[in-house]
């Protein structure tokens, strides 16, 4: 079958190749599920795998296949797949259990190991060919209603994941009761979050340094949230000592778990009933076939006013 690939570690080397077709039997226990990919999101983290920066192929393997934003049909399941059947919509989460605490409980997207496995990232094929196989305890189902803006649902748990961490910070606080949030950069991942925080009923500030107007700012207005744009320096002694006087906390993160993923399915169809039409307008530059694979790679680098880049692997 055919997938876009790169050879880590080698700049520039995104290339359309052919490679074997996955089967059921390569996941243990009856559990494995295959999956037709319909489409696959870019970011810039294929950007900066396909420039050599960081990403590693799976052992014994030159190449690594990309694409870590999945939107796929399943074709087949194994025997001991009960929760899906052909037919049905599923985007596969990203990183695979490692070996720590964390891991063990399903909840690999805090690993502690310095060693992590993400599929289209770093040690394990991504998403962006004809079809693959994953077990079933990766992949989540989604209604027919998001068949349009599946695509978005891995942007979507990163966006979950930190607001539910942010939750989780604030608690400790037992009386906090949050009205506002504010929003740093206007991306996928800044819109995404601004609209989550939006439909939990908070007032948003989105901060980014474009004038507007501009569409992510027309898109923020169309969902009641405030953008500013700004410069200003920040006295970073001021702040440090704030942190440790008023008890604040800065955290960072990264990837989602199941859960989140589940969270952000029923964000996107509270969206879509919510903001009809809103979250199609962030797919801004379909790339139709895997072999364009070229202009994939020159629309993320170069166009202007994209919000989210997705290859259309299969009508």
């Amino acid at each position: 079958m055919k997938a876009i690939a790169v050879i880590p570690g080698k700049p520039d080397s995104i290339h359309l190749r052919d490679v074997p077709a996955p089967r059921l039997e390569e996941v243990p226990d009856g559990r494995g599920v295959l999956v037709r990919v319909l489409r696959v999101g870019v970011d810039g983290t294929d950007k900066e795998i396909n420039a050599a920066e960081y990403g590693a192929p799976p052992p014994g393997e030159e190449y690594l296949i990309l694409g870590h934003e999945s939107l796929g049909r399943v074709e087949a399941v194994g025997p001991a797949v009960a929760e899906l059947a052909a037919g049905d919509l599923v985007v596969a989460s990203v990183r695979r259990p490692g070996s720590s605490l964390y891991d063990r409980i399903g909840l690999q997207d805090m690993t502690t190991d310095d060693v992590y496995f993400e599929r289209g990232i770093n040690l394990r094929h991504g998403y962006l060919a004809e079809l693959y196989a994953e077990s079933a305890d990766f992949l989540v189902r989604l209604p027919e209603a998001l068949r349009e803006v599946g695509v978005l649902l891995e942007p979507a748990s990163v966006a979950e994941k930190a607001i539910g961490q942010a939750w989780e910070i604030q608690r400790r606080l037992r009386v906090w009761r949050p009205r506002r949030a504010a929003v740093l950069g206007t991306g996928t991942l800044g819109l995404l979050a601004s609209l989550f925080l939006r439909q939990r009923g908070l007032e948003v500030v989105a901060m980014g340094r474009v004038e507007p107007p501009f569409l992510n700012s027309e898109l923020l207005a169309a969902i009641g949230v405030t953008y500013l744009k700004r410069r200003v320096e920040i006295p970073a002694d001021r702040i440090n000592q704030g942190f440790v006087l008023g008890n604040k906390v800065a955290f960072g993160s990264v990837n989602a778990s199941r859960d989140d993923f589940e969270r952000g399915v029923a964000d996107l169809v509270r969206a879509e009933l919510t903001f009809p039409g809103w979250l199609a307008r962030l797919l801004t530059h379909r790339v139709r076939g895997l072999e364009s694979y070229r202009e994939l790679m020159d629309t993320l680098t170069t166009a202007r006013d994209a919000i989210k880049v997705f290859c259309e692997v299969a009508p």
